[in-house]
């Protein structure tokens, strides 16, 4: 197919890169154009608006930052929308409120243009052998259209129903993720603290029912204060704001997601630039 990227950070990029290797007419577009050169190198068509890749493409992912930047390259100047075509298809990958996302349909819908949420979990190092979970949300043809594409860039793909189910449930994913980061970093806090050795402390909940994919990999570099990103911090913060605000809207209370809020915010500073399991480094510094 030809699939289009509107954003190539961490993940448009490794995403874009699957793709190509799959076969796929591949057309990216971001705002720092240098973010583009991986991409461009492998054999990716590289333009210079949201229009011109909507115009090339089939089906359009905008992989941005926040609701405000989905609407800016969704609906702004030289927009994806501005190129609309007979038998396009737009889908969001970002980390966005599911009303926003809900809005944001409908306005794709008013113009005529079928769009999907579709949100995954996973970073980079899973993305670029297409070993994603992707979430749907959306009218059950237009994901059937586009679901031999959703299964080249996941493993496993779950169709939820109406836009914004799939946000919904990325937010929730991402808020595990928060706590995870958190309740190992204690855990490895508190073990130093008490002259034991944090590698004992993982290998006994790695011995437990209360293990997890991070407990088992990413808590071994977080000893070596590898912080390497593949989502940093500052993105793990951004994404407990909109929880939070998803929270409120919906009328529940999450004091457990308000309080992790505060914390990221305080580590945000210094460590926001980092791999949000640099959570650590800051619980280590306080006192």
């Amino acid at each position: 197919m030809r699939v289009g990227i509107v954003g190539t950070g961490l993940l448009g990029n490794a995403v874009g890169l699957n793709l190509l290797k799959r076969g796929h007419v591949v057309t990216a577009y971001n705002r720092t154009r240098s973010k583009t050169k991986e991409l461009e190198e492998n054999g990716a068509k590289i333009v210079d608006s949201p229009k011109k890749i909507s115009e090339n493409s089939d089906v359009v992912f905008s992989i941005v930052k926040n609701a405000d930047a989905v609407r800016k390259v969704a609906f702004g100047d030289e927009c994806i929308a501005c190129g609309k075509h007979d038998g396009l298809i737009v889908c969001d990958m970002s980390t966005i409120n599911p009303i926003a996302s809900k809005e944001i349909a409908q306005e794709f819908a008013n113009r005529g243009i079928p769009f999907c949420d579709t949100p995954v979990m996973g970073g980079p190092n899973v993305a670029i052998t297409g070993d994603l979970v992707m979430m749907v949300g959306g009218e059950k043809a237009t994901f059937e259209k586009c679901e031999k594409l959703f299964n080249d860039i996941a493993n496993k793909v779950f169709y939820l129903g109406q836009n914004g189910t799939a946000h919904s449930v990325k937010l929730a994913m991402n808020l595990q993720i928060a706590m995870l980061a958190l309740a190992i970093s204690e855990g490895i806090t508190l073990a130093r603290a008490s002259k034991i050795k944090p590698e004992t402390f993982l290998e006994i909940l790695n011995s437990t029912y209360f293990k997890t994919g991070m407990s088992e990999n990413k808590a071994y570099k977080m000893l070596k204060h590898d912080y390497s990103p593949t989502f940093t911090l500052s993105n793990l913060k951004k994404d407990l704001d909109t929880i939070n605000e998803a929270a409120k809207s919906f009328g529940v209370n999450l004091p457990m997601a308000t309080k992790a809020n505060q914390v990221y915010q305080d580590a945000e500073e210094e460590f926001g630039s980092l791999d949000y399991t640099a959570i650590l480094e800051y619980l280590s510094k306080s006192k």
